[in-house]
C-alpha cells in the first residue's frame, strides 16, 4: 500500500452490523509512501500511528495539476 497525506484510508467492517471506520492520513512515516501511517479518525478526531491490514481500502487525494 502507497499513500501520500490527504489520502483517506476506510477499514472495512469484518462483522455484520458494524460500521466501516474512517481516517484521514495527515503524516507518512514509511519509505516511498508506505506504512506506518499518522492518522486522524473521523469519529473523534484522535490521531495515532496506524498498520493498515487487508481489511483497509484507501481513497487517493486528486494530484492537483500545475498552471498551462
Amino acid at each position: 500500500m502507497q499513500a501520500v497525506v490527504g489520502d483517506t484510508l476506510v477499514v472495512k467492517s469484518r462483522h455484520v452490523g458494524e460500521h466501516e471506520r474512517e481516517c484521514l492520513i495527515v503524516e507518512v512515516r514509511g519509505n516511498s509512501g508506505e506504512p506506518p501511517y499518522l492518522v486522524r479518525w473521523s469519529t473523534d478526531g484522535h490521531e495515532g500511528l496506524f498498520f493498515p491490514g487487508p481489511d483497509v481500502v484507501i481513497t487517493h487525494v486528486p494530484q492537483q495539476r500545475g498552471p498551462g
